[in-house]
Order: C-alpha cells, then sequence, then structure tokens
C-alpha cells in the first residue's frame, strides 16, 4: 500500500514537472509573438532568409523613424536584446556594431550603448565650434584664432578653446569630452604630438563615425581622413636651406623637433635642398628636441654646441627655437651672422625682438586660421569631406644670415 502510493506521488511529481515545461515553454511562445507583433507593429519584414542580426537592425532602425527612440536614449542591454531576440551576445554585437559604424548609435565604455546625436536635424541648434590647439602662449597661436573666430563669428558661430599642451592624456580627455557634448557642431584641432604614435586616434575615428566634421591645423594624423590647413612645410625647409647654400654655406646644420609632424617635414625638405645642390648631410650636424627642450633650449645647450661646431649656418624649427639660440651662442662669444648664420620658420614677433633680427619664412598665422574656419563651415553646410591646404611661403631677410666666416669658429675648436 505505501509502495503504490509512493509510486503514485513519484508520478504526479513527473506529471507537475511536466506540466510546468508546458507552461515554461508557453510563456515562451507568447514573449516570442510579443516580440514579433512589435516588429511587425513598426514596418519590418521578417523575412526568413534575412541575416538575425539584421531584424534588430530593422527594429531599432524603425523605432528610431518612427520617434519611439531619440537622440541620447540609452537602448537595451546586449544580454537583455539577446534573451529578446533569442539571438546570441555575438549576434547583437554584430548589430550594435553596424548601427555603430553607420552613426546610429554610440557605445560609452562602462555605461551602454546611446541612440546618436542627429547632426543634420538638428544642426540649427548647435552654434559652437570646439577648437583645440597644443600649446598656449604668445607665439603666433593668438593670430590663428583671431582668424578662427574672425570667420566662425561672421557666420554665426562662436568658438570653445581648449589647449592640450602637446600632451596626449590631455589631449585623450578633451576628445572624451568632445564625444559626450551635444553642443559642438565642428572641430578645429592642431594635432598633439603628431610625429610620433598616438593612441588617441581612436577617440578622433569616433567622432568622425559621428559625422562630425573636423579640420586639422598646422600639425595633423596622416592615418584619419579629415582635410589639414597648413604650411608646406617641406617646401618651407627647402627654401631656407637652398637661402642658406645661395650664400655660400655647404656646412649647414638643424635643430629640428622630433615630436611633432612639422619637423618631420620640415628634416624633408633640409634633405631634398642638401641632395639637390650635392651637399652631404651629417648626422652630426643635426640636433632633435622635444616639446618641453623647446621651451628650454638651455637645458641642451652643451649637446646643441657640440653636434653644431663644424657648422657654418643653422636652420632651425621655428623662431622660438632660433631666438633661445642665438642666446645660448652669443654667450659663448659666437658672433652671429660673422660666425655661423641662423635661419628659421615663422616669421613671428620673436624674430625682431632680439638683438639680431632672424631671417625667417613668413607664416599665414591669421589667414591660417580663416581658411580652417572657412573649410570647416562649408564641411557644415554642404556634408562634403573637404579639402586640405598647404600655404606657401617666402623668405623676410633680417640680419642673421650672412656669408660664411670663420674666426670665432676656429677658436671653438
Amino acid at each position: 500500500m505505501l509502495i503504490q502510493y509512493m509510486l503514485q506521488g513519484k508520478k504526479y511529481e513527473l506529471y507537475c514537472v511536466q506540466l510546468y515545461k508546458m507552461y515554461y515553454e508557453c510563456c515562451r511562445c507568447i514573449l516570442t509573438a510579443k516580440n514579433n507583433f512589435t516588429i511587425l507593429e513598426t514596418g519590418t519584414e521578417m523575412k526568413e532568409k534575412q541575416r538575425k542580426y539584421q531584424y534588430l537592425v530593422d527594429y531599432i532602425d524603425n523605432l528610431i523613424r518612427e520617434g519611439k527612440l531619440h537622440p541620447g536614449d540609452k537602448m537595451y542591454s546586449e544580454n537583455e536584446l539577446a534573451r529578446m531576440f533569442h539571438i546570441s551576445r555575438q549576434t547583437v554585437r554584430k548589430a550594435i556594431g553596424l548601427l555603430e559604424e553607420r552613426g546610429v548609435v554610440r557605445r560609452v565604455r562602462g555605461s551602454g550603448t546611446y541612440i546618436s546625436y542627429d547632426r543634420k536635424e538638428n544642426l540649427e541648434h548647435c552654434s559652437r565650434i570646439a577648437v583645440v590647439a597644443a600649446c598656449v602662449d604668445g607665439y603666433i597661436f593668438p593670430k590663428i584664432i583671431q582668424g578662427i573666430e574672425n570667420i566662425l563669428f561672421e557666420k554665426g558661430y562662436s568658438a570653445h578653446i581648449s589647449f592640450t599642451n602637446n600632451v596626449l592624456e590631455r589631449e585623450k580627455g578633451i576628445l572624451e569630452d568632445l564625444l559626450e557634448r551635444r553642443d559642438v557642431a565642428g572641430i578645429i584641432v592642431e594635432g598633439t604630438k603628431s610625429g610620433l604614435p598616438n593612441p588617441n586616434l581612436s577617440l578622433y575615428r569616433q567622432l568622425l563615425q559621428r559625422k562630425v566634421p573636423i579640420v586639422f591645423i598646422n600639425a595633423y594624423y596622416p592615418e584619419l581622413s579629415a582635410p589639414h590647413v597648413c604650411l608646406d612645410d617641406v617646401e618651407a625647409a627647402r627654401t631656407a636651406v637652398h637661402y642658406l647654400t645661395a650664400r655660400g654655406h655647404k656646412r649647414i646644420g638643424a635643430v629640428l623637433k622630433l615630436d611633432d609632424g612639422q619637423g618631420k617635414l620640415r628634416y624633408l625638405g633640409y634633405l631634398k635642398a642638401m641632395e639637390e645642390v650635392g651637399y652631404r648631410v651629417m648626422d652630426s650636424c643635426l640636433v632633435w628636441i622635444d616639446t618641453r627642450e623647446a621651451g628650454r633650449l638651455e637645458s641642451c645647450a652643451d649637446r646643441i654646441l657640440e653636434r653644431t661646431r663644424e657648422c657654418t649656418a643653422l636652420f632651425c624649427y621655428n623662431d622660438q627655437v632660433a631666438f633661445q639660440l642665438i642666446r645660448i651662442l652669443t654667450d659663448k662669444g659666437i658672433c652671429i651672422p660673422q660666425d655661423i648664420s641662423v635661419i628659421s620658420i615663422d616669421d613671428s614677433d620673436l624674430a625682431t625682438h632680439g638683438e639680431v633680427g632672424i631671417t625667417s619664412l613668413s607664416h599665414p598665422k591669421e589667414r591660417l586660421g580663416e581658411k580652417a574656419a572657412r573649410t570647416l563651415i562649408e564641411m557644415l553646410e554642404t556634408s562634403t569631406e573637404g579639402e586640405s591646404c598647404e600655404f606657401g611661403t617666402q623668405v623676410v631677410e633680417r640680419a642673421s644670415v650672412d656669408v660664411p666666416g670663420g674666426s670665432a669658429r676656429a677658436l671653438r675648436q
């Protein structure tokens, strides 16, 4: 009797399990039908031949089209979408990746996935242009900013200025902030340490994927598909060296920046000019400095004096470097230009403020800023990619260059 009762109880238990399984399967079918109904309601035709990830892409597209999802709205998590559509997380990630490539959504690390800002429909509400510069100083940048602001003001835009101080961590923070903002119509930016590999390129690519127009000034990243407006650095350096060779100089050294793209391009122009006249390029006459050393050239004075002792002329990265270099040389009793000639690039105020006026090649400054602003506005108004522009230059003669001398150089040896 007891055994029979136990057997009946066991059958009852198995029956309950079967009922639970049936109930669970019924609920799953209801949820599936509900999701399918929602998808059909938004106008997406579910074709059996479509890929699974495309179902999700179409679903989100239609929700946005019908105004059920708005820019800035947070989407379901990957796990939630996987459960809702009965697909794998890998399939969800493929769908989200496709939407991100199209600029429909954006992923924020540690936060989630959001509907992207619709730039074309909301452009009239954005009048701010982000201007990101590498350095804050009284050198040539104020005139570039003046040119940018003149054009932006004329077109009804305002400039929001940030400085990276040529530090990658600061550039990263500024770019992350721009990715979060909704009030920036476009960006004018000077690359940070553009002569070296940059870990922030992925942030620039995210901005470009979101259709944020970007124009680079002075320094740029060749890896990115964005227009740049700058001096023709190769031709400027080539012109400077030819100016020296035309005055009889053969042993021409150079002091260049190694962490900026301009330094590499100016070195290329230096090499071209030396090769064109058949003069030998000596590594021992080249001095490479970084951004910090460029601002405090006296910290590497001994190295400069040692490497340039055989030179009759020096080509400098810019007027800031040339101004400090002339001081270092004169403090050692070396006369400019009788003992050694100096030429540089930028034709800035520094070129006229020293005891010896610096022969320098002109920089477009304000015109460069105006061109960058016009290029960006054209990109905003026409949705075009924008064209790069490189300005020509000319030598502005002052007192720092003469024919080769030799008296003080012989004393140094």
